[in-house]
């Protein structure tokens, strides 16, 4: 059984937990898109870690992860967690993580032209990590990209570097009167990365099939959510990649028809980091009760996330672009002590009302939400077990999500721990 886990709103839903908490039933997990800008956050008895690279199955023995072609890859970040995780003897063996050769490296003018282009933007800024992430894919797309099977082969990357560093240099002294980049730098400790992660890479494609053809279950890892994909999220306030269902197959290597499940995740509130239109956000008291009970800063840049209520209709849209097959919510047990809980089920543009999201961002920005409201609960729930055992209130809210979506929801999560999770089936 092959299943894809992804975000369906503005990332940060608690994927890493989830797919933690799954990967114990799989045999390979890959992560199919994204950069160093998403970040997984893991509480395993009591111990945090935060990984921005590996797939989160990593603390599984036996298990293989994968980075596959889609990712948009930094040598010295995924050197750092190699290096962290062996420490902790999570990472013993080569053979636990393997890279695809096909995958793309973030250069540092990739990092530099990224942050110089956010700082002359300035209150028009589209708020990215400043990591490379979208340059490194504009260079993929316009074919003069430099891959991992560059980067572990000296002489291909001393080839490619030549052509393509004396144009970014250029770029960033005339557009930006920045100093640019050494050569004989660059390659230097470029090669040598390669050469510490030649080891990890492979052609991933040929690995994945060998799983599927050997009747292996897989589980593809997606990062950010659906609402910040290239195409279907509220652009221009969007990542550079896909987050949907759709790219896990491009960017693994695996045909569609390969995907048994796809399961969404949802928190039971909305969050996001950045700017960009965000129709329930909460510039108040429970606004702020909800980013400190429920933690919500960026594991990835440590920025505070703007808080919101839950939001059906960036779900539901998420639904149909992803073609969900279920749904987790996550982070319930943030809303205990809140007498009133909202959800949105629609919005009001003008004097007209819709259950969709319109492509235009003059209109994104100007949709009031339309809410139903539910009674709150006061009991923790952190250390509830079984779905029946939560107050009835909150039976009744998860319910009442499951029939606004017609999508069943099979998990609920009260606590950041990989053992607080409830099976509602």
């Amino acid at each position: 059984m092959n299943k894809i886990i992804l975000g369906t709103q503005w990332g940060d839903e608690g994927k890493g937990k989830i797919v933690d908490f799954y990967s114990a039933q799989m045999d390979a997990i890959v992560r199919f898109q994204g950069g160093n800008n998403a970040g997984h956050t893991l509480v395993i008895n009591g111990k945090k870690s935060i990984l921005h690279l590996i797939p989160s199955g990593i603390f599984h023995k036996n298990k293989t992860c994968i980075i596959g072609n889609g990712v948009v890859l930094d040598p010295e970040i995924l050197l750092q967690e190699i290096n962290q995780l062996k420490k902790v003897k999570a990472l013993r063996s080569t053979k636990q993580l393997r890279i695809s050769e096909r995958a793309h490296v973030i250069m540092p003018y990739h990092k530099m032209i990224d942050q110089l282009r956010e700082q002359a933007k300035g209150k028009n800024k589209i708020g990215t990590t400043g990591r490379g992430i979208g340059p490194c894919y504009e260079d993929k797309v316009s074919r003069q990209g430099i891959r991992v099977h560059d980067l572990i082969h000296p002489d291909q990357l001393e080839q490619k570097l030549k052509l393509i560093l004396p144009y970014k240099n250029n770029y960033v002294r005339k557009l930006y009167q920045k100093k640019g980049l050494s050569f004989k730098k660059l390659f230097e400790q470029y090669a040598a990365l390669g050469k510490e992660l030649k080891p990890y890479v492979e052609n991933t494609t040929e690995l994945i099939w060998s799983f599927i053809q050997n009747k292996k279950s897989i589980l593809f890892e997606g990062a950010q959510g659906t609402s910040l994909d290239i195409d279907h999220g509220t652009y221009p306030y969007v990542t550079s990649s896909n987050t949907v269902s759709g790219y896990a197959a491009c960017g693994s290597g695996v045909g569609v028809r390969q995907i048994d499940e796809i399961i969404g995740i949802a928190k039971a509130y909305t969050t996001r980091v950045g700017d960009g239109p965000f129709p329930t956000e909460l510039n108040d008291k429970t606004g702020e009760y909800l980013r400190e009970k429920g933690h919500e800063f960026g594991s990835t840049t440590g920025r505070s996330r703007r808080c919101g209520w839950l939001d059906l209709v960036v779900i539901r849209h998420s639904q149909l672009v992803n073609g969900l097959t279920s749904l987790i919510l996550t982070k319930l047990d943030v809303l205990s002590g809140l007498k009133e809980i909202k959800v949105c089920v629609g919005y009001r543009l003008n004097s007209k009302t819709t259950q969709s999201l319109p492509a235009d961002i003059n209109s994104l920005e100007k949709l009031k939400p339309i809410y139903e409201k539910f009674p709150g609960w006061d009991e923790d729930i952190s250390q509830i077990t079984q779905f029946k055992k939560l107050p009835q209130n909150c039976q009744r809210f998860v319910k009442a999500i499951e029939k606004k979506l017609n999508l069943p929801i099979f998990s609920v999560s009260v606590g950041p721990d990989r053992k607080q999770q409830i099976d509602i089936t």
